[in-house]
């Protein structure tokens, strides 16, 4: 720094950055050193369709490029007609159950709602309705864009008397993703990230 200081002629060079654009150097996000992981989640991903679900780990230190490889696997998953859908954990959000997951459905609900009258979304979110029927009003709490598919939802004082709460949210989501899993024709992938910030429920 203070070579720099002294001689701004020799370090500091009056650079006009769109002709570097120009001559090549170009900033994009293409995986260099991660093709090996990449291929390990495709192989995951084929093979969750003879099984039906599959789990993966994307672990590192920050900076990394987890983010990056996360973002060209969702490329690979569109690519393939599939449905990818994301949460990210907070750490000043750890106090409400759940967090992350929820906002990852809601996102699904929008990708539903998108399809618009399409016959894989109606055939979702009828079986969503017929599964969840009067219990879809608690879902609608921390899944707000499920009102979108129901319409809006009446007060559950059962929801809001009951001291297991937080377990009978838990049973809900769990059929949420039982029926939106056996009822979608296109392979949903869940990706949940910073899960080292993940609350108490959501690993339960």
């Amino acid at each position: 720094l203070k070579l720099m200081i002294e001689n701004p002629e020799r370090f500091l060079l009056n650079v006009d950055v769109e002709k570097i654009s120009n001559s090549g150097l170009e900033l994009t996000d293409t995986i260099y050193g991660q093709e090996n992981e990449l291929s390990l989640l495709k192989q995951c991903y084929k093979r969750s369709h003879s099984r039906s679900d599959g789990f993966a780990i994307i672990a590192g230190p920050s900076g990394i490029g987890k983010t990056v490889l996360a973002n060209q696997f969702e490329e690979f998953v569109s690519s393939k007609e599939g449905i990818f859908i994301e949460g990210k954990f907070d750490q000043l959000q750890q106090s409400t159950p759940f967090h992350a997951i929820a906002s990852a459905f809601n996102e699904y609900c929008n990708v539903l709602l998108s399809d618009g009258a399409s016959s894989q979304s109606i055939a979702v979110a009828s079986a969503l309705r017929e599964s969840l029927g009067q219990d879809a009003c608690c879902l609608g709490k921390v899944i707000p864009n499920l009102s979108m598919i129901f319409g809006d939802f009446e007060e559950d004082e059962v929801l809001l008397n009951c001291v297991n709460a937080q377990r009978r949210l838990q049973y809900l989501l769990c059929r949420f993703v039982e029926v939106i899993s056996s009822s979608s024709s296109n392979p949903i992938v869940l990706f949940l990230d910073d899960l080292q910030w993940a609350d108490p429920a959501s690993i339960t």
